[in-house]
């Protein structure tokens, strides 16, 4: 046996505990996670994994390798560590580095048992399911790499043309309907178009009376219907890739035509559309998921102690790193706001309480409360707070009908004492066995928390003034302390899981970025500005840097491009918008990517945008006076026909069609998954 393998046995062995009990202290929180596979791979297996997208085998190409040096070169150069990679499947399978320290290792159980979580009960994850059920992701990529690897090694087709065919395809990878069920989408292989259909009542070459009786009239009328509709491009379609897949086409040099496409072209297409839907929900979440897993990842390590004494430093480090990485840290944004949204949850829980005692309302609330004993009273009962093997008989004294208390748990430690035997549990190490998930939500009390003091106090008026609006019993409590004994401690972690099953980052984001986070989190807007030629922060007014940040999770922060016409001009060219939400195209990533598209059209194409232009003049008087210059926005449409570009002016019922609102989001998200 290989060295390697015996290593990998050793730190399988040696993880076998933290695995079962963090599984174990993940449900006890409240979780309910996939069951997780883990698997201990070395560092070049690692990177591998990474640039695979957390699977062990995808398809054939060169992108695979150019992810696995970038990984490697940043892993070689300090500027980055690979700690884990999980992937969205049921059973989830998480790949462990058996070169990490055994704090580092908790700490990514920890978290990928909170990823797990997300995946199964996050509802854009379940847009890909099929009949309530989750598709096999790895069988699924492993029989895509199969079969395009066959295409490629078909003698009679050529592999450079399977590769400029999958180049083309990844240009357009996020240009999906993702907000639309993977299920209603459709696979065209499993659900064909109204053209298809149509193409195989006219190869049956029956008589127009013979329809009528073998096909329902009203069956035939939907036909009509469906092709109307697909014809009708006033609602212009965002799966740019299930147009192509029914409507596309490929140039061929020696016709000099566009020609139908091959079927391992069609069956290519399929098959990276379908990655595209799987992947999505992971690209569409991605500050909610990391912070969720962030944010129980360090309530075990830290709080509850998963991570040992001698541990504790180094898994500090390990989260620092995390956590304080450079730039936009979706690992950060994401955590603060689910802490924010703990801590706001559990103070309106608090005040809806304080406001139901006698005396107290909303205007004179702030004058009323004294807040340090309210602050004394929402500490956790001692008993629940501070379990350990010398203090079992206090959990005891409780009583038996505690609901904070495990007591299946806390007999058989019981038994055992009275046997004279070693403990099924080690209460030291696991105090939180003997707790139920409500001890465990007293336990951890956002509100008690250092950081979190003084949070109550901060309420707003306007706040206490909607929570009181419609309170008819608001004398129902005599005394502050009979109130708090009623506190729900649970209420911030329930209203976190509810968000959690439905939103995704741009919901999230628009919904509980407020004014009191913004600022206390000192976060701002900043633009690239043309009269100084730098970068510089525009604003700290909570609304601009909501705008700003939707704007960069909108569309996986791409711009959202749709298909408007497949014959415009009636000419059989395909006229795409770029919906222009204020921030303009990279003109010359715009083209690249048009003429990647030709390949999958086989005629001219035309992208409709808005530019921006800058008068000379102003632009000088703007920097001599320390301003930003005003634009002119102006509609062109760039055509390409295989050989070169023009750029014309696009008439103003076009550019107005192409013209978003303010923002070109939409943040209803019972709306998305109706």
């Amino acid at each position: 046996m290989r060295d390697d393998r015996i290593d990998a046995q050793r730190v399988a062995k040696q993880l076998e505990e933290p695995v079962r009990e963090a599984s174990a202290l993940a449900k006890k929180l409240g979780l309910d996670p996939y069951p997780v596979n883990y698997w201990i791979v070395d560092y070049d297996e690692m990177n591998q994994l990474i640039a695979y997208g957390g699977f062990q085998t995808r398809y054939p190409h060169w992108r695979w390798g150019m992810s696995y040096d970038r990984q490697r070169k940043t892993d070689q150069f300090g500027m980055g560590k690979a700690f884990e990679i999980v992937n969205n499947d049921n059973p989830s399978h998480a790949f462990l580095q058996e070169s990490n320290s055994l704090a580092d290792q908790k700490a990514v159980i920890t978290h990928v048992e909170a990823h797990s979580d997300f995946f199964a009960n996050n509802e854009w994850f379940g847009m890909f399911a099929r009949d309530g059920e989750m598709l096999d992701a790895a069988a699924m990529l492993e029989a895509h790499g199969s079969a395009i690897g066959s295409y490629m090694d078909d003698p009679e087709i050529d592999r450079g043309e399977v590769e400029k065919f999958i180049d083309a395809v990844l240009c357009l990878e996020d240009n999906i309907d993702q907000h639309r069920p993977y299920r209603e989408a459709g696979l065209p292989r499993e659900k064909q178009g109204p053209e298809d259909l149509r193409d195989r009542l006219d190869d049956m070459n029956i008589s127009d009376e013979v329809r009528r009786q073998v096909f329902s009239e009203e069956w035939l009328d939907d036909l009509a219907e469906a092709e109307e509709a697909e014809a009708n491009l006033d609602e212009p379609q965002k799966d740019i890739l299930a147009y192509l897949r029914r409507h596309g086409m490929t140039y061929d040099e020696e016709k000099d035509r566009a020609v139908e496409m091959e079927p391992w072209q069609k069956d290519v297409l399929d098959m990276l559309r379908e990655e595209s839907y799987y992947f999505a929900a992971q690209k569409m979440t991605k500050v909610m998921n990391e912070g969720w897993a962030a944010y129980w990842e360090s309530l075990m390590m830290g709080e509850e102690h998963f991570a040992g004494t001698d541990e504790f430093i180094t898994y500090a480090d390990h989260q620092s790193r995390v956590l304080g990485s450079p730039g936009l840290n979706p690992y950060k944004l994401g955590k603060d706001l689910w802490e924010y949204i703990e801590n706001s949850t559990n103070r309106r829980e608090v005040a809806d309480k304080l406001l139901r005692v006698k005396g107290v309302t909303w205007r004179n609330f702030h004058d009323e409360v004294d807040f340090e004993r309210v602050q004394e009273l929402l500490v956790p009962d001692p008993t629940i707070d501070g379990i350990r093997s010398d203090t079992v008989d206090d959990v005891v004294a409780l009583g038996p009908d505690d609901p904070r208390i495990d007591y299946e748990t806390l007999d058989r430690v019981l038994s055992a004492r009275e046997a004279d035997e070693e403990s099924p549990v080690d209460v030291d190490a696991y105090p939180w066995k003997l707790l139920t998930y409500e001890g465990m939500a007293e336990r951890h009390y956002s509100l008690v928390k250092p950081q979190n003091r003084g949070f109550v106090r901060r309420i707003r008026r306007s706040e206490l003034e909607r929570l009181a609006r419609y309170m008819f019993d608001d004398e129902l409590y005599d005394t502050v302390e009979e109130a708090l004994a009623d506190l729900d401690y649970s209420a911030g972690w329930r209203r976190m899981r509810e968000i959690r099953e439905s939103h995704n980052d741009v919901t999230f984001l628009d919904a509980f970025l407020t004014d009191e986070f913004v600022t206390e989190s000192h976060y701002f807007a900043y633009e690239y500005t043309r009269s100084s030629g730098d970068f510089r922060v525009t604003s700290t007014d909570y609304e601009d840097v909501k705008k700003k940040l939707l704007l960069m999770f909108t569309n996986f922060g791409k711009p959202t491009v749709a298909v408007y016409d497949g014959n415009y001009d009636n000419r059989g060219e395909l006229l795409l918008g770029h919906q222009y939400n204020g921030i303009m195209l990279d003109h010359g990533q715009a083209k690249g990517v048009v003429e990647r598209l030709y390949d999958l059209w086989g005629r001219p194409i035309n992208l409709m945008t808005i530019v921006k232009e800058y008068d000379e003049h102003d632009l000088e008087i703007a920097r001599r006076r320390g301003r930003e210059p005003e634009p002119v926005e102006a509609g062109k449409r760039i055509r390409y026909d295989g050989e070169s570009f023009e750029v014309h002016d696009l008439d103003d019922e076009l550019t107005e069609r192409i013209a978003a609102g303010d923002v070109d989001y939409d943040t209803k998200p019972d709306d998305w998954l109706a």
